[in-house]
């Protein structure tokens, strides 16, 4: 690792290469002047906002072909191909249109290099900033959900969101921090993405195996979130200072960004904070313990020069997250709070929360408490005519979940991950059009408990690694691609006991000639392995119409949950049992789709099949006699079982902006996916209660009307209305076996938005106001993934309603003010 780093900083003293600068101005399809327009060029971080009058100037450009990227409020992100020479200024006249198209856009997610969506066999898709700011959301992957069909989540109130893809989530969704793999106890129910949602400038999101690239923990897909680089003029403080306010949970956010650049040097910094109570629905009222405070800190210095570009980023996340358990009182459904332990807590006469505790801020003490620590280093540079990328990472994840009423300062789950990632790429120089890339990436983990008194998992050290050949060749409207990787998983732990500890009056972990120690994890080692390839195509049939498809074989290693648990998970209230013996699932997908692109419509269709072996779920343990096993008071127990696994389903868009109509935008989408348990000796003894697999979100579909007000001069820009209608079916294809799930009723919500830009006297974007309504009508509604929909302790209830409920209606305010 140290001869790495030297090599790195070390390596762009020895490169020199020959530059050229670009000018040139931006455009609309009217010829007016696109103002404050954004260039970038892809796969470096050089970049450039236009002035007033749409004038842009790049210098330091390194020479030969180079790939554009514009962007601005308003208008569709475009691409441009040119050519510089050295030592070369080129003067360009670039033309940007009316939003939205998005079938042009540029990736760089679950590709070797940078690469048009319409041209990937794999789908792929993107959520810009701009249309995360329209909406108003607690965390990123609720942004992400919102904006990007087949992409749903896993709640545990509004904080905490899990993504699943097509069905498929935990560790078979790899979350990427701008290309780094984010690692923080992602296999829980409530542990959500430690990521600060104001800093995000972009998703992308891989749907489909994903594992050639990034190996295992992508078998479903990737979630890349991806915070922006400085484009301000040169020389100059830029930045933005963001407020928002949402009337639901009383929720506050507050973000300041800064950047500079100057002579290749780039650096930003951003300080977000977000503070929230509990939420409210009708059925409910307000939801006890579902209020949290959240701070973030992220800074980045870099630089970009001739041989190519280098940045550091440095993050803090701190999350105090309230952790509900749904307890309340029989008759009149108040929420109550647990105030004793264990044998002596009495559920059905636990105090009812008082109204003042409901609506304050201040965070209850049976909590969570989060810290994400991140440190990293992207780097790019010429080697001859190929191109190397390395990136290297370090991050720890201290997790504290604080679960004894009578001793609040003790946690009961107390966790310290700490992982070293790399990720080196080489493209080699296209010869004859052939791109062939090269590539390793793995990492090491180190998880120990802490001060804890609750030990779900072992303590235990993971190493990771993996090789991988991608080869991509055109061949006139045909192109394909393709590659092969191997991947190697070493778990490993010792023996770990517990014993009661006389200071805290609690379990704890002991050695094990410790009086009354008990071996909760015995030692294991095992190594992993698999192989996985991907083979597909792309053909440009006509100007409009593109055909893609692709089969891909995906590799996945058992978490250490699904092969080591034996214990309380005290936030999710189970108790998890894991099976040494289980085998990586491997996963045969096959995506066929169809997208149309012209100047007043955008379409596509995507069709998939995915058949999964040694697919691992979880179920409930029962006795002999067919009742659950309760081996914790007051949480149930689950068993994590493996069978074969067959998942299916169809994706649709479509996008209309009526010639007739140019201010007008149309929107519609919709996602559906079915989940089958292939077990057929399960399926034969326990029937359609066993048929389906757990956690697949139902039918979804959703409407957007846009209409935008035409650009005039005056002090307003970019002036918008809209109306949206978000709905899910009923799922009636649960996982019903030991009632585990339950049919959730069909839903349809209705949000309203509007929002406008400010100008200067000099036509600078001084103000940007979003105001946005969700669930205008108030609807009382479940999400068939919402994990509170299961936080019930009684049998019946007097309101015929079980369970606790999604957030009721919210009227948010967001306003941003660049600079």
């Amino acid at each position: 690792m140290k001869a790495l780093l030297l090599f790195l900083l070390l390596l762009p003293t020895l490169l020199r290469g020959q530059t050229g600068t670009l000018t040139g101005a931006i455009h609309d399809a009217k010829h007016s002047a696109v103002p404050f327009a954004s260039v970038a060029i892809v796969g470096t971080g050089l970049g450039a906002t236009a002035d007033a009058a749409g004038r842009f100037r790049l210098p330091n450009v390194p020479a030969g072909t180079l790939r554009l990227h514009l962007s601005a409020v308003g208008y569709t992100a475009a691409e441009r191909d040119t050519t510089l020479a050295e030592g070369q200024t080129l003067n360009l006249q670039l033309l940007l249109t009316g939003e939205p198209a998005v079938l042009n856009e540029v990736v760089v997610t679950g590709v070797s290099r940078a690469t048009e969506i319409r041209r990937s066999p794999v789908p792929i898709a993107t959520l810009a900033r701009r249309e995360i700011n329209l909406n108003a959301n607690t965390n990123v992957i609720d942004a992400a959900v919102r904006g990007i069909p087949g992409l749903s989540a896993v709640t545990t109130g509004p904080n905490v969101s899990k993504p699943f893809i097509r069905g498929l989530g935990y560790n078979r969704v790899l979350t990427l921090y701008n290309g780094l793999r984010q690692e923080g106890q992602q296999w829980g129910d409530e542990h959500g993405v430690e990521i600060d949602g104001y800093d995000i400038e972009r998703v992308e999101v891989v749907k489909g195996p994903a594992s050639l690239l990034y190996g295992s923990d992508a078998v479903a897909g990737v979630v890349n979130l991806l915070p922006g680089l400085p484009s301000g003029p040169e020389g100059q403080l830029g930045g933005e200072a963001l407020t928002e306010y949402q009337s639901n949970n009383g929720l506050i956010g507050n973000s300041l960004g800064l950047n500079y650049q100057k002579n290749g040097f780039q650096t930003s910094f951003r300080t977000s904070h977000r503070l929230a109570r509990d939420y409210r629905n009708r059925v409910d009222g307000l939801v006890y313990n579902t209020g949290f405070r959240e701070f973030n800190l992220t800074g980045m210095a870099g630089v970009v020069k001739p041989w190519g570009s280098s940045h550091w980023y440095l993050t803090l996340y701190d999350n105090q997250q309230e952790i509900p358990d749904g307890s309340r009182d029989s008759l009149s459904r108040a929420f109550t709070r647990q105030v004793a332990e264990s044998e002596l807590d009495d559920i059905k006469n636990r105090p009812r929360v008082g109204r003042g505790e409901l609506k304050s801020y201040a965070i209850a003490p049976l909590h969570q408490s989060i810290r994400h620590y991140r440190i990293f280093t992207k780097t790019q540079m010429q080697l001859g005519s190929g191109q190397l990328n390395l990136l290297l990472g370090a991050q720890q994840n201290r997790r504290r979940e604080f679960n004894h009423p009578t001793a609040p300062a003790q946690p009961g789950l107390a966790l310290d991950l700490t992982t070293y990632t790399y990720d080196v790429r080489y493209h080699l120089p296209a010869w004859q059009g052939l791109e062939m890339s090269v590539g390793s990436n793995g990492m090491a983990q180190v998880n120990r408990h802490q001060d804890a008194t609750d030990f779900p998992i072992p303590d235990y050290n993971l190493l990771d690694a993996g090789t991988f050949l991608l080869i991509k060749k055109p061949l006139g409207k045909l192109e394909l691609s393709g590659g092969l990787r191997y991947d190697t998983r070493l778990v490993t732990w010792d023996d770990f006991y517990v014993a009661p500890n006389p200071r805290t009056g609690f379990e704890g972990a002991a050695g094990p000639r410790t009086a009354d120690a008990e071996l909760q994890f015995p030692a294991f080692q095992r190594r992993y392995q698999g192989v996985s390839a991907s083979l597909g195509a792309s053909y440009v049939a006509t100007e409009q119409l593109t055909l893609r498809a692709n089969l891909a074989r995906g590799y996945r290693a058992p978490n250490i949950p699904e092969i080591g648990s034996n214990g309380l998970d005290p936030g999710a209230h189970i108790v998890y049992l894991g099976n040494r013996s289980f085998q990586p699932e491997f996963s045969w997908q096959q995506d066929v789709g169809m997208l149309w692109h012209q100047p007043t419509l955008d379409a596509s269709v995507e069709v998939f099949h995915n058949y999964v072996e040694n697919f691992i779920y979880q179920a409930r343990l029962l006795d002999a006699v067919g009742q659950p096993v309760v081996i914790v008071p007051g949480n149930t127990t689950y068993q994590f079982q493996q069978a074969a696994a067959r998942l299916y389903g169809i994706e649709a868009s479509l996008n209309v902006r009526p010639a007739a109509l140019p201010w007008l935008a149309l929107s519609s989408s919709m996602a559906l996916v079915n989940g089958q348990n292939e077990d057929a000796k399960l399926v034969e003894n326990q029937g359609n209660a066993a048929r389906y697999l757990p956690l697949i979100p139902p039918l979804r579909a959703r409407a957007e009307a846009r209409a935008t007000l035409p650009a005039r001069a005056g002090r307003l820009t970019g002036t918008y209305f809209r109306a949206s209608l978000d709905g899910s079916a009923r799922q009636n294809r649960f996982y019903a076996l030991d009632n585990t799930e339950t049919a959730t009723p069909g839903y349809a919500l209705l949000g309203l938005g509007a929002g406008t830009t400010f100008r200067t006297r000099a036509g600078r974007e001084a103000v940007q106001l979003f105001l946005q309504v969700d669930n205008v009508l108030d609807v009382a509604y479940q999400s068939h993934l919402n994990r509170l929909k299961y936080f019930e302790y009684y049998e019946g209830s007097p309101n015929g309603r079980s369970g606790i409920y999604n957030p009721g209606r919210n009227v948010s305010a967001k306003v941003v003010v660049p600079f």
